[in-house]
């Protein structure tokens, strides 16, 4: 299967942009979809590309700890931390593509996710602490606040995603297009725009401030997801429990 061949059979098997923040929906996901063809063309697994993914994010992360943030490491931090993300997106879509989708291969991908959140935001911690001139040592809890709801947030997501396979999930409408607006507002909880904010990571000051607004519409947004999907499971168990209606007796 040639490239243009890849591209179009991956656009016709992407998952459902229900939910989805507006970064990873509008492009990340295509960018994913054009390194998951690459990496087709190439003979790559699946499992290549999420190590490979591990490697830009982790190589991204070791340099916020042990460079000072400048205006000529911050540009450099976020493309590798960009790339990182859409090679995440892309090994989902190359297993669809290759069909090779696995157990093992689902449990890498999430245990490289869940280290890339908590190295993320530990690189900032140890960030704010060489390098900042910070009004209060107080403030050094912003990134323990942060890492502690991006990771409640990706468990609540997974973990919900898992327990309605094995129940009766409501179907989705054939036709019914995912809300723009509310892909738009979800901007905050995308791991793709804590990526961006590191292009200014040289200037102390904003880089502070757009770190803690994104902190704080985290803690606003993670319990009303929270209450969010324990209603949806609650109504999921209703759906399961519930007796099958009795034919009539001929």
């Amino acid at each position: 299967m040639d490239f243009s061949s890849a591209l179009r059979q991956l656009s016709g098997v992407q998952k459902s942009a229900r939910g989805v923040p507006g970064y990873s929906r509008f492009v990340n996901r295509p960018v994913g979809r054009v390194l998951a063809a690459t990496a087709h063309r190439l003979g790559l697994s699946p499992n290549h590309v999420t190590a490979a993914s591990a490697l830009a994010t982790f190589a991204a992360v070791a340099t916020i700890c042990v460079y000072p943030p400048t205006h000529a490491v911050g540009p450099w931090v976020t493309l590798a931390l960009l790339f990182g993300f859409a090679l995440d997106s892309a090994d989902g879509q190359l297993a669809r593509l290759q069909r090779s989708a696995s157990p093992s291969g689902e449990w890498m991908d999430h245990v490289v996710d869940c280290a890339k959140l908590l190295g993320i935001h530990a690189a900032v911690l140890i960030s704010f602490y060489r390098f900042f001139d910070l009004p209060h040592p107080a403030l050094l809890l912003a990134p323990v606040a942060f890492q502690f709801a991006a990771v409640l947030l990706f468990f609540g997501a997974t973990l919900t995603d898992q327990l309605k396979r094995v129940g009766v999930d409501t179907p989705a409408c054939p036709g019914v297009r995912p809300s723009t607006v509310r892909g738009l507002a979800l901007l905050p909880v995308d791991y793709g725009l804590v990526c961006l904010i590191f292009l200014f990571l040289g200037n102390h000051k904003l880089f502070f401030a757009l770190y803690v607004a994104l902190l704080a519409a985290h803690m606003v947004l993670v319990p009303a997801f929270l209450a969010k999907w324990f209603r949806e499971l609650a109504l999921l168990r209703t759906a399961v429990n519930q007796p099958e209606p009795r034919t009539a007796s001929r």
